[in-house]
């Protein structure tokens, strides 16, 4: 490598692999040029071996920007996630810790953000962010590291070493069938079919929206769910008669291969009913709840009928029955009522076992000639059970 001056700056002259490079430094100083053609020398042989010069670095808004193009195309087929990330994404991007590369934003940034927002309010209700909002931007930031990630590794991802919130709000709104009256007798038609048909399958709203006229078979009363971010989310629901005759009803009048079409956008599903839904409850007068409750109270009265829970979960579309005990929410009578199932099945099992016992004591009293001590303990376990027992069942 030789560095010389030419004019009245320095150049440098540089061989490798027998093809010769030479190139202005642009400085007049010889120990920076001197640099400068090291720095060139030693980005040819990373060529050599193969060592790819990154990009720049993005900035948390334009990794911001790039992952929501993505999630668009990705998340074709799942809307809503797509809508989620949007959402969340808004207040990342307006927090000023953040509006810098996203290899300098640090997990301790993300800590003052979860205490920032923790301490904001919903404009509409005046009620503080509940967790689960604050832990989907979380997981929106944590997604489009990821996301950035895919193409390099020169940094981590620093929402990996942050805790998400404890959620303690999950909402377990069981409607009356008193209110259920109410409600959908307060309903336009349009939502009187869509909560119905939650109410009878335990139907995801997303789900009641995207059914097409192909998916219900009124041969063989089910409706086919062939979409989904899980196996299990793929599924095939038997239908009640009222969910059969509701289904059955739009397809006949269907223009279209949605049953439940938009309004204004042609060969697209509905994805809301939300003002639907505000009118009706206040028409109604029933205390306020979401239209997923719907779903909840499907998957409740379930449980209380005595579905068992694998059952439950494949029909609500579940790949673990874990996931089925957030949607079923025994009441307190029915806890109760179990609790006194378990007491006289317990009662009957023991003194099922004392006679048994007893039944054998005879029979080995039956070849002596004294009665044993066995027999008569065996009948006074007996009389002290039944006794027990009785007395249980008066209360």
């Amino acid at each position: 490598m030789n560095v010389f001056k030419r004019g009245r700056v320095y150049w440098f002259d540089i061989v490798f692999q027998g093809k010769r490079f030479q190139k202005s430094t642009k400085e007049t100083n010889k120990v920076k040029a001197e640099g400068i053609a090291a720095t060139f020398r030693s980005a040819l042989a990373a060529k050599r071996v193969g060592i790819v010069e990154r990009p720049p670095v993005p900035t948390f808004a334009e990794a911001m920007k790039a992952f929501l193009e993505w999630s668009k195309e990705e998340h074709r087929e799942h809307r809503q996630t797509y809508r989620r990330y949007v959402v969340s994404s808004k207040p990342l991007l307006a927090y000023p810790k953040f509006k810098k590369p996203i290899d300098e934003v640090t997990a301790a940034n993300i800590e003052d953000y979860k205490i920032y927002r923790a301490g904001q309010t919903v404009k509409r209700t005046k009620r503080l962010l509940r967790p689960a909002t604050i832990n989907r931007e979380l997981a929106c930031m944590k997604a489009m590291y990821n996301h950035t990630l895919k193409e390099r590794h020169d940094f981590r991802n620093p929402v990996t070493g942050v805790e998400f919130l404890a959620e303690n709000n999950e909402q377990t709104r069981v409607l009356t069938f008193e209110e259920q009256r109410k409600y959908l007798g307060a309903a336009a038609p349009l939502l009187k079919d869509v909560a119905t048909l939650i109410l009878e399958t335990g139907m995801r709203p997303e789900e009641v929206f995207r059914s097409t006229v192909g998916n219900v078979d009124l041969d063989h009363g089910y409706l086919l769910i062939p979409f989904g971010k899980t196996k299990a989310a793929r599924r095939r629901i038997p239908l009640t008669s009222t969910a059969l005759a509701i289904l059955k009803r739009r397809a006949e009048k269907a223009q279209n291969v949605y049953l439940f079409p938009h309004r204004t956008r042609e060969n697209q599903p509905m994805t809301a009913v939300t003002t639907a839904h505000r009118t009706a409850l206040k028409n109604s007068k029933v205390r306020k709840f979401r239209l997923y409750d719907c779903r909840h109270t499907f998957a409740t009265r379930a449980a209380e009928s005595g579905m068992d829970l694998p059952t439950l979960a494949a029909l609500l579309g579940h790949s673990k029955i874990q996931m089925v005990m957030r949607y079923a929410h025994p009441t307190a009578n029915h806890q109760a009522d179990s609790v006194k199932r378990l007491e006289a099945f317990n009662a009957a099992k023991e003194i099922a076992e004392v006679e048994k016992k007893k039944q054998q004591a005879e029979k080995q009293a039956s070849t002596r000639t004294v009665p044993t001590v066995s027999t008569t303990l065996a009948e006074e376990q007996l009389t002290a059970t039944e006794e027990r027992v009785a007395v249980s069942f008066t209360n």
